[in-house]
């Protein structure tokens, strides 16, 4: 199994819980890959792709599990939208789909909300783990936006009281949860 974790827009890989994560599920015996995507300049769905695309090209095909932070999320569930198979796996932390009313952000997001996503197909090949997670109190993505990708999703949505937007500001530098299902995902 491959994990793959997709950080957010002004990210990073070396960020947030994400290096925290890598380790944990690399002593599991899971491949962990955490690509670096163009953000703030650059940042668009194509340059997201592209770099994904040459990440992944001289991999052997393996079963994945995407992780999604914030945009990350989004862009896997574009990742999914165009997979030709199910994946193994898609767990999301604070994600949304369009515009947020933030203007260092929504410019730059743009092309990842251009179309409308394809729920059915992502649905059909999200994989039998998906998970998504989101705070109470999160600056920057209102509760209701995760709430409506897990529903979209038909997936739990844990709600983690003072959280922020899961990340480094608010303390957010381990994830147990998202390493216990990935790891429970794993078994299943």
């Amino acid at each position: 199994m491959r994990a793959i974790i997709l950080h957010g827009a002004h990210g990073g890989p070396d960020t947030n819980w994400f290096p925290w994560l890598h380790a944990g599920l690399e002593a599991e015996g899971i491949a962990v890959l955490r690509p670096r995507f163009p953000t703030p300049e650059g940042q668009s769905l194509a340059a997201w792709l592209d770099v994904f695309d040459r990440t992944l090209e001289p991999l052997a095909a393996a079963q994945t599990v995407l992780v999604g932070h914030s945009l990350g999320a989004a862009f896997a569930l574009r990742l999914v939208e165009r997979a030709a198979a199910p994946i193994a796996g898609l767990f999301l932390a604070a994600g949304f789909a369009g515009a947020l009313g933030l203007p260092d952000y929504d410019p730059i997001n743009q092309s990842f909300f251009a179309s409308e996503f394809d729920w059915p197909g992502i649905r059909a090949r999200k994989g039998a783990a998906c998970r998504c997670w989101a705070a109470d109190d999160d600056p920057y993505v209102p509760l209701a936006r995760s709430q409506e990708i897990a529903t979209r999703l038909a997936a739990p949505l844990d709600i983690i009281p003072g959280g922020g937007h899961l990340n480094a500001e608010t303390g957010f530098t381990t994830f147990p949860a998202m390493r216990d299902a990935i790891l429970a995902a794993r078994s299943a």
